[in-house]
C-alpha cells in the first residue's frame, strides 16, 4: 500500500509539472509567473522520499518536459527540478534555511552556467555577447540619426555609456551569480508557502537583523583591495576579471552586514520599522549612501559593534 501511495503520488506531482511546463512553453506571459512554481512538485517529492525515489522522479520529469514541451523544455527542467530536489532533501533531512539556500543557489548557478556553455559550444550563441551587441548597435543608431538631424552629441556620454558596457562585461560572472541568488530567493518565496499547505515542515528564517557573516571574508575582501593595487593586473586579462568578480561579490556582502547592522541597531534602540526599511531603499538608489553602509558593514564585521552595544 505504501508503495502505491509513493506511485500515486509521484505520479500527481509529475502531471502537475507537466501543465506547468505546457503554460511556461506555449503561453509566455502567464509562463514568466507559472515557471516560479515549477519547482513545487520536486520539494513536495523530495521532502517526502528517498534520494534514489527522486532521482527516478526527475529522470521522468525530464522525459516527460522534452515530450511535452520540446528541447526547450529541457533548461527549465534541469534547473527547476534540481534546485527543487535540493531544497526538498534539505527539508526532509532538518537542515537550516540558510544551509538549504546557498546550496540550491550553488545549483542553480551550476546549471546556469552549463546552459550557458552548452549554447556556446554546440549552438554557437553567446548570448550575453549577442544581447551586449544589439544594445551597442541601438545606441549607434540613435547617435547617427541625432547626427543626420543636425544635433550636437556630447562624447564624452558615449564614452560613459561605452565604459559602462564594458564594466557589464567585465562582471558577467559575478551578474551570474547574483542571478542566482535572486532566483532561488523568488522560488523560496513562492514554493515554500504552498510545500507547507501540504503538511511539509519548513524551517523558519531566523531574523535579518541577527545575520552576522563570517569575520574571514573581511580578510578576503582586504585580500583583494590589496591584490588590485599592488599587482594591477591588465585589463581584459583573467586575473583582473577574477579580482573584479571578486570584489563587486565581497562588497555586496559588507553592504549586506550594513544594512544588517542597521536593523540590529534600530531595534535594539526602539526606533521605527520604517527607518531601517528607508535605509535598505536608500542604499539601491543612492551610490553614496551605499558606501557609507558598505563602510558601516566592514566596521561591525572588523570591530564587532554589536557586542560593544551589548557591553555599553
Amino acid at each position: 500500500m505504501k508503495n502505491v501511495h509513493k506511485l500515486t503520488e509521484g505520479a500527481l506531482l509529475l502531471a502537475a509539472y507537466t501543465v506547468l511546463v505546457l503554460i511556461t512553453v506555449y503561453l509566455p506571459i502567464i509562463g514568466m509567473v507559472s515557471n516560479l512554481f515549477l519547482a513545487v512538485p520536486f520539494i513536495l517529492f523530495a521532502a517526502k522520499n528517498t534520494k534514489l525515489n527522486s532521482f527516478v522522479f526527475f529522470i521522468a520529469a525530464v522525459i516527460l518536459s522534452v515530450i511535452v514541451g520540446s528541447v526547450f523544455a529541457l533548461p527549465l527542467t534541469l534547473s527547476y527540478g534540481l534546485t527543487g530536489l535540493v531544497i526538498g532533501y534539505f527539508i526532509q533531512t532538518g537542515k537550516s534555511r540558510s544551509a538549504a539556500y546557498l546550496a540550491s543557489t550553488l545549483v542553480f548557478l551550476v546549471t546556469l552556467l552549463l546552459q550557458y556553455a552548452v549554447a556556446a559550444v554546440l549552438f554557437n550563441m553567446n548570448i550575453i555577447k549577442e544581447l551586449m551587441s544589439s544594445v551597442r548597435e541601438s545606441f549607434d543608431m540613435s547617435k547617427n540619426m541625432l547626427e543626420s538631424l543636425g544635433q550636437n552629441v556630447d562624447e564624452q556620454i558615449w564614452e560613459q555609456f561605452d565604459a559602462m558596457f564594458q564594466t557589464i562585461e567585465t562582471l558577467m560572472p559575478s551578474l551570474f551569480v547574483l542571478t542566482a541568488l535572486f532566483a532561488v530567493f523568488l522560488i523560496e518565496i513562492v514554493s515554500l508557502p504552498i510545500v507547507k499547505r501540504f503538511g511539509v515542515t519548513v524551517s523558519r528564517w531566523g531574523p535579518f537583523r541577527e545575520l552576522v557573516l563570517p569575520r574571514s571574508i573581511l580578510w578576503y575582501y582586504l585580500i583583494t583591495i590589496i591584490s588590485s593595487f599592488a599587482f594591477k593586473p591588465e585589463e581584459g586579462s583573467y586575473w583582473y576579471i577574477a579580482l573584479v568578480n571578486l570584489g563587486f561579490i565581497l562588497q555586496m556582502l559588507m553592504v549586506l552586514q550594513g544594512l544588517s547592522f542597521i536593523f540590529y541597531y534600530s531595534f535594539k534602540k526602539g526606533l521605527s520599522k520604517a527607518i531601517p526599511v528607508i535605509a535598505l531603499v536608500l542604499t539601491f538608489i543612492i551610490p553614496f549612501f551605499l558606501s557609507i553602509v558598505r563602510i558601516l558593514g566592514i566596521i561591525d564585521l572588523g570591530f564587532d559593534l554589536r557586542k560593544r552595544m551589548e557591553k555599553s
